[in-house]
């Protein structure tokens, strides 16, 4: 689904949203078959062709309850607990007005201009200046800054962060990121494992060679371990292409957004040239740097980023934001 406006934006970022929501459980149920199979084409003792894949289909029949049992309690998992996690995998905490009342005033001076609730603010104890909001809700919004950001950028320029990461959570673009990494992104951890588990596979014990035999005589465990890793291929390259298949297009609305509120493009650039070349997170997850303000890519990785180049954005502020540049 293409957006074009910001009216069409928020649509097809709900409708996304519903969409790897529905569609955890398919892939849940495709990995497991997968796994199923590649059991049964490693350790199960049958003959023919199809044979593992029948034996698979059993056991997913079986399994399928539990799959979707255990979707629902990973449903609850990130629901409640996906700023605990996100706060534990880039160190983030908490930021009391007291700590820091002028990011406080800042921020709350711009959700009252538009009439928001105010976001928690937390910090990273990191000297890389970054940002990001996060959230699935009014009430779960929060807005994480690194303390390189506070220390460097200056009120105009902060208060330009700040509005572009309050855009996204107006866009409910912070609801579809959220989704993506708790939900989508769990597949790539999955396939990860699943082929570093195979690379590892180890049989050995009495009768191993009569299940050999079997195995080889009916040709069918082959093709269920190359259909198995296919399988598992496919589910980890879809993760994969839906979180690169994120729009790119939500960095400009956000900059766009951050101008309207505070009427400042100037502010923006600045804010953006001094990020620039200063955003690099690598002990942050990958998936949480995609959240960010900044996540830069270089050479043919500028295929799978996630945001566009910074030189871009200031373009097009001073295209069509009236920024003098």
């Amino acid at each position: 689904m293409h957006a074009f406006g910001l009216g069409t934006h928020i649509a097809s970022n709900n409708a996304k949203s519903v969409l790897l929501l529905a569609g955890f459980p398919v892939l849940l149920l495709l990995v497991m078959y997968a796994l199923f199979l590649l059991y049964a084409g490693l350790a199960v003792e049958a003959a023919g062709l199809d044979a593992p894949f029948l034996w698979a289909g059993a056991a997913l029949t079986h399994a399928w309850p539990w799959a979707l049992g255990g979707a629902g309690a990973w449903f609850g998992v990130a629901y409640f607990s996906h700023q605990a996690l996100l706060d534990a995998s880039t160190g983030a905490r908490a930021l009391a007005r007291t700590d820091d009342p002028r990011s406080y005033n800042l921020l709350e001076n711009l959700c009252i201009s538009r009439g928001l609730p105010t976001p928690a603010l937390r910090v990273i104890e990191t000297p890389a200046l970054n940002a990001f909001a996060s959230g699935l809700h009014a009430g779960q919004y929060s807005v994480t800054v690194t303390r390189g950001l506070l220390e460097t950028l200056n009120d105009e320029e902060l208060e330009a962060v700040l509005a572009h990461e309050l855009t996204h959570i107006r866009n409910r673009d912070v609801r579809l990121l959220v989704i993506a990494v708790f939900f989508v992104g769990i597949f790539s951890f999955v396939g990860e494992l699943a082929y570093r588990g195979l690379t590892n596979v180890r049989w050995s014990g009495g009768g191993s060679s009569n299940r050999s035999s079997s195995r080889n005589s009916g040709g069918g465990a082959g093709l269920a371990i190359v259909a198995a890793l296919a399988i598992v291929a496919i589910a980890y390259a879809l993760a994969i292409v839906i979180r690169f298949a994120l729009s790119r297009r939500r960095e400009y609305l956000a900059d766009a957004g951050a101008v309207e509120l505070t009427k400042n493009p100037d502010a923006l650039i600045s804010a953006l040239r001094k990020i620039a070349g200063n955003a690099a997170m690598p002990q942050a997850p990958a998936e949480v740097r995609e959240m960010m303000i900044e996540n830069a890519h270089a050479g043919i990785g500028e295929i799978f980023a996630t945001h566009p180049p910074i030189e871009k954005r200031i373009e097009a502020l001073v295209k069509f934001g009236g920024a003098r540049g």
